[in-house]
């Protein structure tokens, strides 16, 4: 088998070996994460826990964490990327991140790497707004 693309002449190992990027420059943002180290269970919820007030609870005490993380903005984009189910990512809970699937994310962010946290808590608080005016004007 020839190694040269005929379309474009380029080494298709060349550019396989380009497309491999070592996994601890891909994820090093973990590595200075603040939540790195700490309990798993301040940030997923057990099982066995189905009350409302102390998820509540726990999820703030998570996303105040998360808010003076110097990674959150690469934790919410991953979380958002891999379309992580569960816990709180990035400052962003199971709830919220679902939210963000439906009224889209990728536009938030920057090279795939780097979420505009700001922006996404304001396309939350938007929607959030929208849904009590919609509620409010259909009790009334």
């Amino acid at each position: 088998m020839n190694l040269t693309d005929s379309m474009e002449g380029t080494s298709i190992m060349a550019r396989a070996t380009e497309a491999l990027k070592p996994i601890s420059t891909v994820w090093e943002w973990q590595m200075r994460g603040r939540c790195r180290g700490g309990s798993g269970s301040q940030f997923f919820h057990p099982d066995e826990d189905l009350g409302r007030i102390s998820r509540k609870l726990r999820e703030a005490a998570a996303k105040r964490v998360c808010g003076s993380c110097p990674v959150r903005a690469e934790c919410a984009a991953h979380a958002l990327a891999v379309g992580e189910d569960y816990g709180v990512w990035g400052g962003f809970t199971e709830r919220e991140r679902n939210r963000l699937r439906d009224l889209g994310w990728q536009d938030a962010v920057e090279n795939g790497r780097r979420a505009n946290v700001s922006r996404l808590e304001r396309r939350l608080a938007v929607a959030d707004a929208r849904e009590r005016e919609e509620r409010t004007q259909t009790a009334a």
